[in-house]
């Protein structure tokens, strides 16, 4: 490859709106690259969880199910648990006549929603920033493009050399900026796929338990399981 042409070339002979787009695509593939690594860290430590969240019905009693579940203030399973258990009591023990209005069916169901909402909104932050980067980066850089061939067109055309050489350089060089919109933009689409993926199958998880959580704290066992297999409230 010619060395007067390239990235380095790119940048050194740009304007301000070449570097800027330039800049802008570096800028997006660090914030997506960024959120994929912390989002994917996150979505492997709530996995682990996920598959340790059973142990919470082999426990001899609510106490010891809990504290099977760890101590991470982060951990959306032992905040399902803590949340049913708060709701269970208030409504047994309130003074007010809330259970005149509001059965416990409905109370408990409501906390564990609220709780499951916290949850996927935490979930699925940083989400939009890899969709509209997925989704603008291919135009930014073609923008890039855009504007690098108009310059260069303009500049052979005042230098009246409009030779393939003299014209396969510059706007091959401007193609440049395209092919950095898709390098930024792959990366985003295939991490966001695959993140959406990951978070539905934690969510189902967390789902399913908290309908296991509802049946217990109601009756004292979990949907379709023996009394035995659920953690007494001792």
């Amino acid at each position: 490859m010619n060395p007067q042409f390239g990235i380095a070339s790119v940048w050194a002979q740009g304007d301000v709106v070449t570097r800027a787009v330039a800049v802008l695509l570096l800028l997006m593939s660090l914030a997506s690259w960024i959120v994929i690594i912390v989002k994917t860290l996150d979505l492997l430590k709530y996995q682990k969880i996920a598959k340790n969240a059973e142990s919470f019905w082999h426990s001899p009693n609510l106490a010891a199910g809990l504290a099977g579940l760890g101590e991470e203030p982060n951990n959306p399973f032992r905040q399902l648990v803590e949340q049913g258990r708060e709701a269970t009591a208030h409504h047994r023990d309130t003074q007010v006549h809330l259970h005149d209005t509001l059965d416990l069916s409905d109370w408990v169901t409501r906390s564990l929603r609220h709780a499951i909402d916290e949850f996927t909104s935490q979930l699925q932050s940083g989400m939009a920033l890899l969709a509209s980067v997925g989704s603008t980066a291919p135009f930014v850089g073609l923008f890039g493009t855009v504007w690098g061939i108009y310059h260069a067109l303009l500049s052979i055309g005042m230098a009246g050399q409009a030779t393939i050489d003299k014209v396969a350089g510059p706007v091959g060089e401007s193609l440049i900026m395209t092919a950095m919109g898709l390098a930024v933009a792959i990366p985003a689409v295939l991490g966001y796929n695959a993140l959406v993926r990951g978070n539905k199958g934690v969510l189902h998880k967390l789902n399913r338990f908290a309908h296991d959580l509802h049946a217990y704290f109601l009756t004292g066992a979990r949907v379709g399981k023996a009394r035995a297999a659920a953690p007494s409230a001792v």
